[in-house]
This record gives structure tokens, sequence and C-alpha cells, in this order.
């Protein structure tokens, strides 16, 4: 068994801005259905959970480079999905991929992500 990691930070008034300027064309690009419905359900912080999702995805994709082509991986490879407690967990379709832990933080100015993955 082999072990990758990939951690991102993040500026949350970046993907603010992001939106603002792009608004749909960007939030579809790079998450889900659900992901969308999550962010969009905390109105006032949306900008937070879309920044943390976005670090978290960067560090997936950070974390498997070195397992999948990375041609192969899309924004939309991987679905960050919710324990019912609220920790984030990893919806993804990879034989290579064991297991894969991960952590997301943000407070008012960042948002940060951490991945660690279990691999053959």
């Amino acid at each position: 068994m082999k072990v990758s990691c990939g951690t991102d930070i993040i500026e949350i008034n970046r993907i603010k801005k992001t939106i603002d300027r792009l608004g749909n064309k960007f939030i579809t690009t790079i998450f889900t259905e659900k992901e969308i419905e999550y962010c969009e359900s905390h109105r006032e912080n949306k900008y937070q959970h879309y920044a943390a999702r976005f670090a978290l995805k960067e560090a997936i994709y950070k974390a498997l480079s070195e397992i999948v082509e990375t041609e192969k991986l899309t924004w939309k490879n991987f679905e960050v999905i919710n324990y019912d407690g609220g920790k984030p967990k990893i919806k993804i379709d990879c034989e290579k991929v064991e297991s894969i832990d991960v952590s997301i933080s943000h407070c008012k100015e960042y948002a940060i992500a951490t991945v660690v993955v279990l691999y053959k």
C-alpha cells in the first residue's frame, strides 16, 4: 500500500470575486449539483463553503496526480459530500484508491484542505 497527500489553501474573497464575475459558468464547471446545493444552502457563508470545496478539489488533484493520469482528472471526477455529523468525505470512482481521508476548514479570509490517499 502506498500513501499520497495533497494540501491547498485559498483566499475566500478570490472565489467570491470569481463567482461574482463568471457566475454559473464557474460554479457548474467546478462543482456538482449536490455541492452547489450544499454551498447555496449556507446563504451568507456560501463563499466559505465554495472556497473550502475548491481547495479540497485542488488538494485531491495534487494527491491523485501521481496515481491517475492528470489529463483524465476533471473537477467532477470526485464529489465532496458530508457524513451526518458534517465531516466531509469524497465520493470517487477510482480502482487504484483504497481509502481517502479529507479535512477542510475555513475562517473569515481563508479556506484550507488536506487529503490523504491510500492506494495500490
